[in-house]
Order: C-alpha cells, then structure tokens, then sequence
C-alpha cells in the first residue's frame, strides 16, 4: 500500500459524518454516537444546548395551539380543528424555530449552534402542537374532544417530568404550573368557541 493511499480520505465516509461547529453530531450519526455525544456534554451543556431550546418548543407547542384548536372545534367540528391544529402547529414550530435562531447564535453565551438550537425548538414545538391535534382525525367532535383532553394531559405531565428530571423544579410544583397554563389557554379556546 502507497502513503498516497493511506491519507486519501476513505469515499465511504461522507463530511455529514463530523461534528458541527457546537459538537452536535449532525443527523447521519447512529444513535450509539449521539447517545456517546450526549453523555460528553456537561450538565451545563446538555440543559443549555438541548433542553432548554426542546423544553421551550414543547411547552409552546403543547400550550398555544390549544385555544386555536378548540375553538375551531367547537366551532365548525373535528376536520376543520384538524386542519387548523397542523396550520397553527406549523406556524408556532417555523415561529419558535427562527426566534431562537435569531436570538442569540450561542458564541457570547455558550448556548452552542443557533442552527441546532433552532431546529430543536422547532421540531419540538411542532411535536407539542400536533399530537393533540391527531385525535382529530376522528369524525366525532365529541370523541375527538374527549381524547385530545388526555392527549393534552399527558403531554403536560411530560413537560413536567422533563422539568424536574432536568431543571430540578418539584414535580407537583411543575404539574400546577403547566397545568394552569394549559387551563388558562383552553378555557380561552372554549369561551371563543362558544362565542
């Protein structure tokens, strides 16, 4: 074997395979090497760089689609809430997405990649939005109601977890708090809804 062979690239593995500039590995990684990057970061880097931007998307994305989405059904029924429910979660996640890309890009206060923080508050905006808005589907707005309600309590019960797992807030502190938020923005929906 030359030396030329030996410092030539290997053609199997692509760019996409390295770290950003943060350290995050980028979506080619396996799991195996996400998780071994996870456990790399400091506390301080996994809540600055990961939870913090998630836990903002998903509190978002739970609380401020609720009102949209029950008014519409209360309103004009399960299909149309279905429909407003994907817009409104579309929205929020591009929204929360670009503002915490925008906001800081991470070099003055170490909160890693904009891009990745972005991306992370987006997605996880979009996922807190639509899992209430699945139940939907179902034709009965009544039923669709009903599941929506335990798909929302099980979403904030979530939030809560994650908020004590990795902010240390008292879980049934945490479940108040989210859940009156939660309860403040329904209310909203149903009160319009009725209007």
């Amino acid at each position: 074997m030359t030396t030329a062979t030996l410092t030539r690239p290997d053609p199997r593995l692509s760019t996409a395979a390295h770290p950003t500039r943060s350290g995050l590995p980028l979506i080619s990684r396996t799991a195996s090497e996400l998780l071994q990057w996870w456990r790399g970061q400091g506390r301080q880097a996994q809540i600055l760089r990961v939870v913090q931007p998630s836990l903002i998307g998903l509190i978002d994305g739970t609380v401020s689609t609720l009102a949209p989405i029950f008014a519409t059904a209360f309103l004009a029924g399960a299909h149309a809430a279905f429909l407003v429910g994907l817009a409104t979660s579309l929205g929020a996640a591009i929204s929360m997405g670009l503002s915490e890309g925008l906001s800081d890009d991470g070099e003055l206060s170490g909160r890693g990649s904009s891009v990745v923080r972005g991306a992370l508050t987006g997605i996880a905006t979009f996922v807190g939005g639509t899992f209430h808005t699945l139940p939907f589907l179902i034709g009965n707005t009544h039923i669709a109601l009903n599941v929506a309600y335990a798909v929302v309590g099980v979403e904030l019960i979530g939030i809560a977890w994650v908020r004590r797992r990795f902010l240390q807030v008292p879980l049934h502190r945490s479940l108040v708090q989210v859940t009156l938020g939660g309860l403040v923005v329904a209310t909203v929906g149903a009160l319009l809804g009725h209007a």
